[in-house]
């Protein structure tokens, strides 16, 4: 099988890479296309996966291009992994929304908002070009905001995009690994949008652990999210939020900790990998190790901030090996080897969540197959989770309607309309800034 994988020069391609290489069944990929923009990261990547590759009998071949319709034509799988504007550009999202004393992370808030009006024509140019050139293929889509670019790319694919993310599998771990249980062993029922959801039960052996979690103060304030949220809080909803939720529960601490940074997480990961790719100028580098440490480095350091702002230390040992990787392969496995599997993905809603359209993409359990990933019937999400759930979908629909529009207006609108975007005024100078330091944003008028 052939893997093309779109924003190939990226950071996070070697972990994809090293799970291809535990598979040895039938039917595995054989072929990797790398495809960026920039053939010197796309150089330093190719290095680190030759380094990988060594030792390994039957590795995958990888080639590298920067000509998009090439990557494409005939790939069986089509990961897309893209940064429209780079990490310059998610720096400046965070820079223009704090000095407004706003969010400014890149899924969330006013951050995501102009990071979606950038990525969103670009990631439906790829659908186009996937179904002219690959209409065969299965996208499985990594590209933030996951769930809004999905849902765009879904217009012009349909169930043949699928989005992925690793937030709610080390949820769902953290928590089975905090009641005793095997992580895959246990059904987590979780339903929201990327980076908005919950974790509402979670079933070992057919039971509900998660009321013997929440009726205990100990348990339950012993893992990332109990520090995170605080085992009050966690009680009172009755669910375990995704991480994600910490920037909505806690907006002015996280504001505030964001602007008290040295600096934010788009300017530290913006010089991190500027510092890795200079260092993989050196021919003598050793690739492997100089990604690995910086990855490390990466891991370790995923929302400090938020962390510090509630108090809740370290990340746990567990949770710095990555994960969204393995969501893919397996993902990838059980379409074209029809290896039935349950995962958490991105998905049409089709019925799932009465409360949405059939079109608008969720986060939830499906069942995968050879057809794909078919969500699977949820309980209807509680009232307070209804109304966040509600008015962020929103915001992605004024989001997809402005960029297919170019409407200045209409981008306007997806920013006030955005719980933490808290005036009008706010979202007019938002826009305003955006446009003037991105120039991706320039189809605005």
């Amino acid at each position: 099988m052939k893997l093309t994988i779109l924003g190939g020069g990226g950071f996070r391609v070697p972990l994809v890479y090293g799970a291809l290489l535990t598979d040895h069944a039938e039917g595995r990929v054989t072929e990797v296309v790398l495809h960026d923009l920039d053939a010197g990261r796309l150089g330093a990547v190719a290095r680190v996966l030759a380094e990988q590759a060594a030792g390994s009998p039957g590795a995958p071949t990888v080639t590298a291009t920067t000509d998009l319709d090439e990557a494409l034509r005939g790939a069986d799988f089509v990961f897309s992994a893209i940064r429209v504007g780079g990490l310059e550009g998610r720096a400046e999202d965070e820079r223009v929304a704090l000095a407004e004393g706003v969010l400014g992370q890149e899924t969330v808030g006013a951050g995501g908002i102009a990071y979606g009006l950038r990525t969103v024509p670009v990631a439906v140019d790829i659908a186009r070009r996937v179904a002219r050139l690959a209409p065969d293929a299965w996208v499985i889509n990594f590209t933030n905001p996951a769930g809004l670019v999905t849902e765009a790319m879904s217009r012009h694919l349909g169930d043949r995009v699928i989005g992925i993310c690793d937030s709610p599998v080390g949820l769902g771990r953290r928590i089975a690994r905090v009641l005793g249980g095997n992580p895959q062993e246990a059904w987590i029922d979780y339903v929201g949008l990327n980076h908005l959801g919950w974790v509402r039960g979670l079933h070992i052996a057919g039971r509900d652990e998660l009321p013997r979690l929440l009726a205990d103060p100990d348990l339950l304030g012993s893992f990332e999210e109990g520090k995170l949220f605080g085992v009050d809080w966690l009680q009172s909803l009755g669910a375990i939020p995704n991480e994600y939720l910490h920037y909505y529960y806690f907006n002015r601490e996280a504001v505030r900790a964001y602007q008290q940074a040295e600096r934010t997480r788009g300017a530290f990961l913006r010089d991190q990998q500027a510092r890795f790719y200079e260092e993989m100028r050196d021919p003598e580098a050793r690739a492997l190790a100089t990604w690995d440490r910086t990855r490390a480095e990466r891991e370790a350091t995923y929302m400090a901030e938020n962390r510090e702002s509630a108090g809740a230390g370290e990340r746990d040992a567990d949770d710095l090996s990555g994960g969204y990787e393995k969501v893919a392969l397996a993902l990838m496995r059980a379409i074209a080897r029809d290896e039935r599997t349950t995962l958490i993905l991105n998905v049409r809603n089709r019925g799932t969540l009465s409360v949405l359209d059939t079109e608008a993409v969720i986060e939830v359990p499906c069942l995968v197959d050879a057809n794909g990933a078919h969500p699977v019937t949820v309980a209807p999400l509680p009232g307070h989770a209804t109304g966040l759930v509600c008015a962020v979908k929103a915001v992605e629909r004024e989001v997809l309607a402005a960029a297919e529009s170019g409407s200045r207006t209409t981008a306007v609108k997806a920013f006030a309309l955005h719980p933490l975007v808290d005036s009008v005024n706010v979202a007019r100078r938002l826009v305003e800034d955006y446009a003037h330091v991105h120039p991706g944003l320039s189809y605005l008028k």
